[in-house]
């Protein structure tokens, strides 16, 4: 006669030489009930159980069964072959998510993890050392309060590193506007800022990074404050405030936001098979939407603190976001400006230019340059080549008005008075000698 096996852990095992000890009378129902922490009436129960189905039933009957939600070999097989075929480079999370939208393979990420770890796709991250402490800041209570800005380079697409320059709602961790861009540059950050105060408005304040196109950082600075940047400038003139943060952790939410992207958007950009940045740029329209209905989270107040422009700062715009620098006039009232010489009109400046003074270089973002002076924009035409240097006008002036060249006749009554002056002044001295 065969005998059956039973498997049992130590804690049953235990269980079983009490309850034991309970049949044949050793100890009462009380008693066992304190050996084995559980209450009278369910030693009692497991007593009965004992007597009618043996050892067996202390057990638990779900030992040796395959568990009711393993997965089908054939949806395993699957899922491994889309993990080494198309998500060889994917985190367990985002894998996950795109088993079930490309593919309608519905399995938990932890599930996943441990499939990608016994393939080798994935290394389980060892725990942070606690490092330096930094105090968690609240966020802000309304969408618009503030702005966490900051560029990010790395290879998004292609083979060749690119720049994107992102901007996300403090209150919601909604990203309000992104973009790709060759570079970090004052004129990037400044059509990126255009778009964006086009779309949703004026922030009431940007918070960023210490980077040279947003703050200078030589030590002089700190005692002169008109030491300032040409981004801070223009956000002073259209009334944002720019706040600049003194580590990375400061702006947490943004460079948080951008290690999910270097990681999910990357992805997303290979599968679309997209490798130029005007591409990218169209992706970005409306991967945004369903990025942030997944992350943004709900602000504690719901208004909108976003202000709009008025018509006058809306035509000062190209004035507001340009390069501007500052340059003396020479003596034959000439600027030079990049190696470019600028002649000055002689004739219709809507102000009076004199030697020496100094204008206001702008480079607008279209290309254009516009000299300005005392508030109005003087009249120049590009040199093609250097002035020589004996050029010189003999204008003390550049004016609004053409010179007059008449002069009065001889019979002018004009000059018959200072004529008349004349003589009378030599007779005096003839009399006096």
């Amino acid at each position: 006669m065969t005998q059956k096996l039973i498997s049992m852990t130590e804690r049953e095992l235990l269980r079983l030489k009490i309850i034991n000890n309970l049949i044949d009378k050793k100890i009462n129902g009380t008693d066992a009930s304190k050996q084995m922490g559980l209450s009278v009436r369910h030693v009692k129960r497991l007593k009965t159980a004992v007597i009618k189905y043996g050892p067996e039933a202390l057990t638990h009957k779900s030992r040796g069964r395959q568990g009711n939600r393993k997965l089908k070999a054939n949806i395993l097989d699957r899922a491994e072959r889309y993990l080494k075929e198309e998500f060889y480079d994917f985190g367990p999370t985002f894998a996950a998510e795109k088993l079930d939208e490309i593919h309608g393979l519905s399995i938990n990420k932890e599930t996943i993890r441990g499939i990608m770890t016994n393939l080798g796709l994935w290394t389980p991250k060892p725990r942070k050392n606690k490092g330096k402490w930094y105090t968690w800041r609240a966020r802000k209570d309304n969408f618009g309060e503030m702005q966490q800005f900051d560029g990010s380079y790395h290879i998004w697409f292609g083979e060749k590193e690119s720049c994107l320059l992102l901007a996300v709602d403090d209150a919601t961790g909604k990203i309000t506007h992104a973009k790709f861009d060759i570079n970090e540059s004052t004129e990037a950050v400044f059509k990126f800022w255009l778009e964006y105060f086009e779309k949703n408005g004026l922030p009431l304040s940007i918070y960023l990074d210490k980077f040279s196109t947003y703050k200078i950082n030589h030590k002089n600075a700190v005692d002169n404050k008109d030491l300032i940047t040409q981004f801070e400038r223009a956000m002073n003139q259209i009334g944002v405030k720019p706040i600049t943060a003194h580590s990375a952790e400061a702006k947490g939410r943004v460079e948080r936001i951008f290690e999910t992207l270097q990681d999910r958007l990357v992805k997303e950009l290979r599968l679309q098979g997209i490798t130029t940045r005007e591409k990218a740029n169209e992706f970005l329209k409306e991967y945004l939407h369903k990025f942030n209905a997944k992350f943004a989270v709900r602000p504690k107040r719901r208004k909108n603190l976003h202000k709009k422009w008025d018509d006058i700062t809306k035509e000062k715009l190209p004035q507001i976001f340009s390069i501007q620098n500052k340059r003396k006039i020479n003596n034959d009232y000439t600027i030079r400006f990049k190696n470019n010489f600028f002649q000055l009109e002689e004739k219709g400046q809507p102000t009076t230019v004199y030697k020496k003074d100094t204008v206001l270089v702008e480079e607008r973002l279209d290309g254009s340059i516009k000299l300005s002076l005392k508030g109005y924009y003087l009249k120049y035409f590009a040199l093609p080549e250097r002035p020589k240097k004996e050029i010189n006008i003999k204008l003390s002036a550049l004016t609004r008005n053409r010179q007059n060249s008449y002069r009065p006749p001889i019979d002018h009554p004009w000059r018959k008075r200072i004529f008349a002056e004349a003589m009378e002044k030599r007779s005096h001295r003839s009399l006096s000698d």
